[in-house]
């Protein structure tokens, strides 16, 4: 018997689903009045959360859109019904920590749907601003600061003392994929290319405390 195109694009949302939750880049699927209906685990990483939970969530709530003119365009595409990608410069803030980054957001058809579902691509920007309290080192000999989150500096000692990537996940109360992008985060912020280097790295930039075992990161109490 010939599918149904019901029963055809069921398929493709369902393989849909599978790709996206296998995607290390944060993306997550809303109404065009900013609702989330789905949320991978990178993109539900950013906060420390389980995608179900961002379920229901709007958009609004969790960023702050920098860009006035960026926000009128896509608010004007969708009352269009155009077809394209729209960037919107945003901020949010995780773990006591404030960001800075891009919402790149694409009406997507769909033949059950009678307005388009939207594609949200999270890209955030290098080096958090710090917010309150913080995990932070500066560099010797560099004028920058390094600022990691309070979940990634424990996601960051949790690898140091050898800890698998499922152990950390259970730790730390994230999915594999979370932690995952955690340490990719970590490793662009610290130049390092694998989880030996982001250690040493750390190490080296103070984000770890060389006198304590098991790695923890620098006490901050004065």
């Amino acid at each position: 018997m010939a599918e149904t195109p019901e029963q055809r694009a069921a398929l493709w949302r369902n393989r849909f689903i599978s790709l996206l939750d296998r995607s290390p880049v944060p993306i997550a699927i809303s109404r065009t009045d900013g609702v989330i209906t789905g949320a991978n685990p990178a993109f539900a990483a950013v906060w420390g959360l389980h995608p179900g939970q961002l379920t229901s969530r709007q958009l609004l709530e969790l960023f702050t859109p920098t860009s006035v003119g960026q926000l009128r365009k896509l608010d004007e595409a969708l009352r269009l019904g155009r077809r394209s990608r729209y960037p919107v410069r945003v901020r949010w803030t995780a773990s006591g920590t404030s960001h800075d980054g891009q919402l790149v957001v694409e009406p997507v058809s769909d033949p059950e749907e009678e307005s388009p579902p939207l594609l949200v691509t999270l890209h955030p920007d290098e080096g958090p601003r710090a917010v309150g309290g913080r995990a932070a080192a500066r560099p010797l000999g560099q004028a920058h600061e390094v600022v990691v989150s309070p979940q990634e500096a424990s996601i960051l000692a949790l690898v140091a003392a050898g800890n698998t990537t499922a152990a950390v996940a259970r730790i730390v109360g994230l999915s594999a994929d979370g932690v995952n992008y955690h340490l990719k985060r970590l490793c662009t912020l610290v130049g390092a290319t694998n989880r030996t280097g982001l250690v040493a790295r750390a190490y080296v930039l103070g984000l770890l405390d060389p006198a304590v075992w098991p790695p923890a990161p620098p006490s901050t109490g004065g």
